[in-house]
């Protein structure tokens, strides 16, 4: 295809740059909708007037939040359309339909509820309320249980058909991209992750009110509830972490070899603690992998295969093929080398170009013998596009960095929740004696966010150059536009998405400062 490398570079950062602003109100949403609810439900509970105000302070919050995640999100969803055109010609019949019950279903579940929830106090009895908190928060959690399923299928391709008549995709077996084990362990995974952002900036914000003296029993109580919910949230998101990994290995073993920089493969593999990538390392040299490395025994091959030893295939084990690999069943196979699979997409891309001229020209045997030889190379389709070897690894250093950086806040979050559950559950403590551990608590909700954000960059940036695994790459997949005009756009949504982000800020901070619910300063009771 004659498509400029600037031109999809220029998409992909256009998209890149709406799904991380974007990234940075949901896991908020999430988060704080099922922390609201924990509140919520206690006050229903215990009929204690402090709760009510509490949850009602959350959720002026997350309402903020909430309302500027939807247009960044409607923006995101609009560029499928607008930038990648061939892709959503290509798998629009897949790729469209969780989008679709996503807004069928979710989006409006969450106006229906959300409302009755923001202006219902006093409304609607405390019951009906609390339901309709509850709603909101399972709505959010539907919509973004669709457009991970939508991603998880791009990660996995299943359920579908290529149909060469029309040239499109088209499902069938909805259930199998539903619940296909890449699409089960990204939502657990994502979803669960938010909840610990979430409790983070709970906590962070009830610290600010315990260094400034104010709203002692708001930000005790927040501070208990955001960090058994956070403490919840982080082992889930080991553990699902761990799942993921397993998926990945089987699925996206390129993926996973950038992730830990491992360009050699072996039994026993040790997972990289810490490390500092060699700059000049590439596939094709001798130069060592690392400038510094700290090295944990066997861990990868566990993580892995659940095996401590097991094989683990490198960059250039999977680029030469010939090693046992296995499918997501768990059933072995070998692994074919890079350059027959490249050869076999271009089979598949000449045998789909003589269907179609047979077609044209009513050929019926052509045609019979042409889709035969597609059907049998469609599982390399992608491949046919590939010109260089190297446009098949993903840039190993922002996949590398990005994964450890979010390993390492990981188990600093699960040893902060510890803390917090720890101090702040002694009796009568309120935290005022404790500056430093509020400062923490404070300075930690950035931490939340990149930590948040860099699963997000290991994800997508692992699985480069593909849209869809194996099936169609970034450069087959963008619409002909000139660049100058996504670049102009690039840097409007750049503008504008800053300036909602500082809107948020601006109106979240200003309503915390204000936020006085005149409570006893002296201590405080328990629930």
């Amino acid at each position: 295809m004659d498509i400029s490398s600037s031109l999809v570079d220029w998409s992909r950062a256009q998209f890149a740059l709406t799904a991380m602003y974007h990234w940075l109100f949901v896991p908020l949403t999430l988060g704080l909708g099922i922390i609201m609810a924990i509140m919520e439900t206690i006050y229903v509970r215990t009929s204690k007037e402090i709760w009510k105000k509490i949850t009602r302070f959350w959720m002026t919050l997350f309402g903020v939040n909430f309302a500027i995640g939807i247009a960044t999100g409607i923006i995101l969803e609009f560029q499928f359309g607008t930038n990648w055109s061939n892709y959503s010609w290509f798998v629009g019949d897949i790729f469209g339909a969780p989008l679709a019950i996503e807004g069928i279903m979710a989006f409006f579940l969450e106006a229906i509820f959300s409302a009755v929830m923001f202006f219902g106090w006093n409304k609607v009895s405390r019951r009906f309320h609390l339901t309709s908190t509850w709603m909101t928060a399972i709505g959010a959690t539907l919509s973004a249980l669709w457009i991970l399923v939508a991603n998880a299928w791009m990660q996995f391709p299943v359920g579908m058909t290529f149909n060469p008549d029309t040239v499109r995709n088209e499902m069938t077996d909805f259930f199998a991209v539903l619940l296909s084990p890449v699409a089960i362990n990204k939502f657990l995974h994502t979803v669960i992750s938010c909840w610990v952002l979430g409790s983070v900036f709970v906590i962070g914000v009830s610290c600010w009110f315990l260094i400034k003296k104010r709203n002692i029993e708001l930000a005790i109580k927040s501070i208990k509830v955001a960090s058994l919910v956070g403490i919840f949230s982080i082992v889930g998101t080991l553990v699902t972490g761990d799942d993921t990994a397993k998926v990945v290995a089987r699925v996206q073993p390129m993926k996973l070899a950038a992730m830990e920089g491992l360009y050699d493969g072996n039994t026993d593999q040790s997972i990289v603690a810490f490390g500092i990538l060699n700059p000049d390392k590439r596939y094709d040299n001798n130069e060592k992998e690392f400038l510094f490395v700290i090295r944990i025994p066997y861990v990868l091959s566990y993580l892995a295969y659940g095996d401590i030893h097991s094989y683990v295939a490198g960059i250039n084990d999977i680029i030469k093929g010939g090693y046992q690999a296995q499918y997501i069943d768990k059933t072995h196979y070998i692994m074919e080398p890079m350059d027959e699979r490249i050869e076999s997409g271009k089979t598949a891309l000449a045998s789909l170009a003589s269907y179609r001229k047979a077609k044209k020209e009513k050929n019926d045997s052509l045609m019979d013998i042409s889709g035969k030889i597609l059907q049998e190379n469609y599982k390399n389709f992608g491949y046919g596009y590939v010109t260089d070897i190297e446009q098949i690894i993903p840039y190993v250093p922002i996949v590398f960095y990005a994964f450890h950086t979010m390993v390492l806040l990981g188990f600093y979050f699960l040893l902060f929740f510890i803390i917090f559950i720890c101090v702040m559950g002694r009796k009568k403590y309120n935290g005022l004696n404790n500056r430093w551990l509020m400062w923490i608590g404070l300075l930690s909700i950035p931490l939340a966010y990149i930590m948040s954000e860099a699963g997000w960059v290991t994800a997508e940036v692992g699985r480069q150059p593909w849209t869809i695994q194996d099936i169609l790459p970034t450069f087959a997949s963008i619409s002909r536009l000139s660049t100058s005009n996504v670049q102009t756009t690039f840097w409007l949504f750049l503008i504008l998405f800053t300036v909602l982000l500082i809107a948020d800020i601006m109106i979240i901070t200003r309503q915390i400062k204000k936020e006085d619910i005149n409570d006893s300063q002296s201590g405080h009771d328990g629930y």
